[in-house]
Parts: structure tokens; C-alpha cells; sequence
């Protein structure tokens, strides 16, 4: 009985690897929740790292005590004795110390765009989908410190980065091509994305738009959803399943309604470019000609210290004896005390002006950290203040100002991001409901018109035709129509063993008339590399070594196709590894070769496929010549 059981298992177990091998959907679908598993343990940690950094610089050290969100606030405890200066000593400290890492080991991102998710937008646009590891786990740390010392970023661009980092890390391990890299990129930002702000179905679209102005890439949805869905998992694992904020459900009843959201649009869009006018003033007209004369160790501490200061001297609030700062971190707690009412429509204004500027300061200088909370913080308020006048004068219609703070969020984000869905679904996640789905999709729609002329993300691009991802998809590649079961030579392949001799193998190439040869591991039979005759030329009359070199030492990094795969995918693969001729192996196994195919004959196919289309008789042509 026990040995059915096993057989049974390993059965289970092959038909998973074929289909893992031969059917995509299932292929993509597995890696997400790979990409996700990970995904979802870095946004954990990450989060408890921001959350106790804050606890300890904030609430201990200084002694300020910013509201929480009723989804967040994971310490507890009696504040410390009020120590403002504690803030501009931190942030400067912090600013200094990112500022060296920078320099010293990632210099190359020190113009890498807006924030986190900025980079990744483009990495996928323009550097092949690569974020090294070193890049992700530098620029992470720092916006842990940058976050918790009361600089006002979000967690939510460094997380995108971090998971992004992930996705082309695990694409590298698995040996994928550049475009399978892109959307293992995609869906690692999709899972630190959706984990980090608890709205799985909202992170992954937002991941697979945002990258866009007017389109999205739709391949990335399958792996993305599942990254974000798993990530989503592990993190509400640790923190429970409870949304950011603790608030009422709203809902939209009224069409008279419409009207003030229409105007919230307006008022979001005017924000929307006050906003990105003035991150792009300070970073460009202030931190970069001080960069260039002190450098960027000394600018990135001025911006520190100028954050610190103002976060100290702007405003705080006394509510029940604690200190409360208005504008450092990320600040979710001021926008759930908004939505509940409880701060003035004055308040608000003045809220939206500090932020602004304490972002751009924190950003702008080159500090760690996302703009994404900011943003939503900002049009939120902006929203608010719709909310609180239209309640003000007319009661019967705008009975919910609140929700327009929620509203204001996805709009003012979907106006100055260019992503419509994405933050819609995120606030109807965060809402538990689709109550106010009209009066979202009205005012994103209107923001998205309104702000068509500037964007947040410095690397966004148009669409795909203006993506240097997708060059090759503004072409008709003929080759794709073409296969290599149509081309390959199936016959015996010479596969040689690891431990094969050098004298060996000289024997083997002078009897043979193939030119590489595939290698396989001596104790299981698995594909494990490459050999040609250019590897061994200048080996083979050196007799002494004859005996003590062996095939293992001598191989390059394996690589197949499968007769399934069109030839432009063989071609690609050709490109990359400058072999004449590669192993066509079974759909099933990677490790059972077939036959082999010829780069001349990829050549040749694509040169009478041409001509093909043009019409020309090739060998004409060629007599012609």
C-alpha cells in the first residue's frame, strides 16, 4: 500500500514538472508564488524594522508621539521626555550615512529618478530588468532609517524596489531571458507593493501600470497577481488581516453628489502639479547645483538637516498631553483622524504645504524613501478639503466628507502616477467595499485627463512602442512564425560525461564532425554545460595534461531549446552565448537531447523568410551577385 502511495506521489510529481516545462500559464503561476514567498518576508521585516525605528527615534528618543493608524502601531509605550532636536540630528546622521553608501558602493543610482519605485520603472524601460542586490539592500536599509528618524517618505517606493530586486534576482538564478526578467521584476514590486499596503488585487495592478502612461503590461498580470496574493499572505501572517485604517464604511447615494467630486478632480489635478513642481524646483534648482559643489555626501546631509528642522519647527498639536508632529514619516495616522473628522479644513491646507515641501527636501536631496505615501497623504487632505467645504454649505449632499479624503487618495495618485486602476481598487480594499466606486472611477478619470502633461515618475513612457523593453514588438519578426521542430537535425548527439579525459575527448572530436558538445553530470544524467573544439584547441597537443584535465574543467553554462520554441527564440539564444550550435531537447526533459540545431541554419531561415516577404527570389540574388 505504502509503495502505491510513493508511486503515486512521483507521478503526481512528474505530471507537475511537465506541465511546469510545457505549459506557461502553470510556469508563471508557480514562480509568482515563489517571487510572492519572498516578497511577502522582506515587506514583513521591513515593516517591523520602519515600525521600531520610529518607536525607538520617535517615541523614546524625542519624545514626539505621531497618531497611528488602527492597522499599524505595533509598539507600545510611555513617550520620552520631549527632545526635539533629537529629530534634525537623525535625519542629518541618516542623510550623511546614505549619502556615503551611495557614493561609495551604488553611485550609479545617484540619478536613478524619483524614488524606489522610479528605479524600477526604469530598470524594466532601460536597463534589461536587472536591480543588482546591492542597490536593493542599500537603498532599503536607508529608507528603514530615512522613515524612522522622521523623514517624510513612504514605505511603499522602497518596498517596490526591494521586491522588484527580488523578482530579477530569482530571474538570474533560474537563467531567464531579459523579457521573462521583466516580468519577474513586475511581479516582485507587485508583491511588496500589495503586502506593504494590504491590497493584493490593487499592488499588482498598480505594478503592471505604473510603468505606463497610457498602457500596461499585460503579460505581468498572471505572475504579479499571484506574487501579491502570496506576499499579501505572509505579511497579514505576522500583522493580522485588518486594513490600514480603522474607519466607517462609506457609500455613494446621492448623484447631486458628483458634482463635488468632479470639483475634488480639479482640485487634485492643481495640487497633483503644485506637487511635482515643487519636488522638481528643489531637486533640481537647490540639491543638484549644491551637489555639484560640495558633493553628494554634503548635499544629501543639508537636505537631512533642512528636513529635521522643519519637521521640528513646523506645527504640533497638543491632544491629550502627547506632542504630535504633522508632517514627518509617512503619515497614515493624520489621514485616518482626517477621515474621522478631526482635523479643520485650515489644518488640512497647512498640512498639504508642509508635506509637500518636506517631501521634496527628503526626496529631493536624494534621501531613501517613497513618494507614494506622501502623495496619497497629500491627496488626501486635498480631497478633504473638497469634503469639509461642500459639507459646510451644503449638508444634504456632501454627508460623508470623509469620504472624499479616500476619494482624494486614488485620484490625486492616479493623476500625478498615471495609474487609473491600481489605487481605485486599492481604496475600495481599503473601504472593504465598492460603495464608492462611482465617484472613484469619475474623479481618476478626470485627474488622468487633467494631468496628462506631467508625471511623478521621471522614467515613465508612453507605452510600448516607447519602451526599449519592447523594440523588438514594433518590428514583424518573422522569425516567430518559424519553429525549431521544422530546422533541427535529429539524430544521435555525442554527449559527453564530467569526467571525461582531455585525451579522450581529443579522440572523440578527431572521429566526430560535430563541433559542440553537450555535457552531463555523471551520477544523475542531467544537462550541466557545453563543450566546443574552440575550448579545447589549445589543450589538445599539450600531452602532459592529457590525463589530468577533464571535461568539467573545460565546459561553458549549458543552454537548450525545445522543438516547441519558434526561431527567433533559438536566435536569441545563439546571440547570447555566441555558440554555432545548440541541444534541442525533449518537451518533457531537459536532459534527454534530441538532435541539435545550426546557427547557419537560423541565419539562412531568416534570410529566405525575408526575402519572402520583400517578394525577392533569393537565389537570384545570390547568382545575381
Amino acid at each position: 500500500m505504502s509503495l502505491r502511495v510513493i508511486a503515486r506521489l512521483i507521478n503526481y510529481w512528474a505530471d507537475l514538472l511537465k506541465s511546469y516545462r510545457t505549459v506557461t500559464a502553470f510556469r508563471w503561476l508557480v514562480i509568482g508564488v515563489l517571487v510572492g514567498t519572498f516578497s511577502g518576508l522582506v515587506a514583513a521585516g521591513f515593516f517591523w524594522l520602519v515600525e521600531f525605528g520610529k518607536f525607538i527615534i520617535q517615541h523614546n528618543m524625542a519624545g514626539i508621539v505621531s497618531p497611528e493608524p488602527a492597522g499599524e502601531g505595533i509598539f507600545h509605550g510611555h513617550a520620552g521626555a520631549f527632545r526635539p532636536w533629537v529629530i534634525p540630528v537623525c535625519t542629518t546622521g541618516t542623510a550623511l550615512l546614505t549619502g556615503w553608501l551611495v557614493q561609495r558602493f551604488i553611485p550609479d543610482t545617484i540619478d536613478g529618478g524619483t524614488d524606489g519605485t522610479d528605479a524600477t520603472i526604469n530598470a524594466f524601460h532601460n536597463q534589461g530588468g536587472i536591480i543588482r542586490p546591492r542597490v536593493a539592500i542599500i537603498r532599503g536599509l536607508c529608507s528603514v532609517l530615512t522613515i524612522a528618524s522622521g523623514g517624510s517618505a513612504g514605505r511603499e517606493g522602497p518596498i517596490t524596489q526591494m521586491g522588484a530586486g527580488l523578482g530579477a534576482w530569482l530571474a538570474k538564478v533560474f537563467n531567464l531571458s531579459a523579457k521573462e526578467r521583466r516580468v519577474l521584476l513586475l511581479a516582485g514590486a507587485a508583491g511588496g507593493l500589495g503586502a506593504i499596503f494590504r491590497a493584493p488585487l490593487g499592488g499588482a495592478l498598480t505594478a503592471v501600470e505604473v510603468i505606463y502612461r497610457e498602457d500596461f503590461e499585460a503579460e505581468a498580470i498572471l505572475p504579479s497577481v499571484m506574487s501579491s496574493v502570496v506576499s499579501y499572505s505572509i505579511f497579514t501572517f505576522f500583522y493580522g488581516t485588518e486594513p490600514i485604517f480603522g474607519i466607517p464604511r462609506f457609500s455613494f447615494h446621492d448623484p447631486r453628489e458628483l458634482i463635488f467630486y468632479a470639483l475634488l478632480a480639479f482640485v487634485c489635478a492643481a495640487v497633483g502639479w503644485m506637487y511635482i513642481k515643487t519636488f522638481h524646483v528643489i531637486k533640481y534648482h537647490i540639491f543638484f547645483p549644491v551637489r555639484e559643489k560640495v558633493g553628494i555626501i554634503w548635499s544629501m546631509g543639508l537636505g537631512g538637516l533642512a528636513m529635521g528642522l522643519l519637521g521640528i519647527a513646523y506645527p504640533y498639536t497638543a491632544t491629550d498631553g502627547l506632542i504630535t508632529g504633522g508632517i514627518l514619516s509617512g503619515g497614515y495616522g493624520w489621514l485616518e483622524l482626517a477621515i474621522l473628522g478631526q482635523i479643520p479644513a485650515l489644518g488640512m491646507c497647512y498640512i498639504i504645504i508642509g508635506k509637500t515641501v518636506a517631501t521634496s527636501i527628503t526626496i529631493g536631496s536624494g534621501m531613501s524613501g517613497g513618494m507614494f505615501a506622501p502623495a496619497l497623504f497629500v491627496g488626501g487632505m486635498s480631497g478633504g478639503l473638497v469634503g469639509k467645504i461642500g459639507h459646510e454649505y451644503f449638508p444634504n449632499i456632501v454627508t460623508q466628507p470623509g469620504a472624499y479624503i479616500l476619494v482624494g487618495m486614488a485620484a490625486f495618485f492616479a493623476g500625478v502616477a498615471n495609474a487609473p486602476i491600481g489605487p481605485l481598487i486599492m481604496v475600495t480594499e481599503l473601504t472593504q467595499g465598492y460603495g464608492l466606486l462611482a465617484p472613484l472611477m469619475l474623479a481618476s478619470a478626470l485627474c488622468i485627463v487633467l494631468g496628462r502633461n506631467f508625471s511623478l515618475y521621471e522614467h515613465q513612457v508612453e507605452n510600448k512602442f516607447d519602451s526599449p523593453a519592447h523594440t523588438e514588438d514594433a518590428t514583424i519578426n518573422v522569425l516567430e512564425q518559424m519553429h525549431v521542430s521544422d530546422f533541427y537535425d535529429p539524430h544521435d548527439v555525442i554527449v559527453l560525461e564530467e569526467g571525461t579525459t582531455l585525451k579522450a575527448l581529443t579522440d572523440i572530436i578527431a572521429n566526430s564532425d560535430q563541433l559542440y558538445f553537450p555535457v552531463r553530470r555523471s551520477e544523475d544524467g542531467w544537462y550541466v554545460g557545453m563543450i566546443s573544439i574552440h575550448n579545447v584547441r589549445n589543450w589538445m597537443f599539450e600531452e602532459e595534461l592529457h590525463d589530468l584535465v577533464v571535461v568539467k574543467d573545460l565546459m561553458s553554462r549549458p543552454v537548450y531549446v525545445r522543438p516547441d520554441y519558434d526561431l527567433y527564440q533559438a536566435l536569441l539564444r545563439f546571440v547570447n552565448t555566441d555558440y554555432g550550435q545548440i541541444p534541442v531537447v525533449a518537451q518533457t526533459n531537459t536532459s534527454d537531447i534530441i538532435g541539435l540545431i545550426n546557427r547557419d541554419d537560423v541565419f539562412q531561415a531568416y534570410a529566405e523568410a525575408i526575402a519572402e516577404v520583400k517578394g525577392v527570389d533569393i537565389e537570384s540574388t545570390f547568382k545575381a551577385d
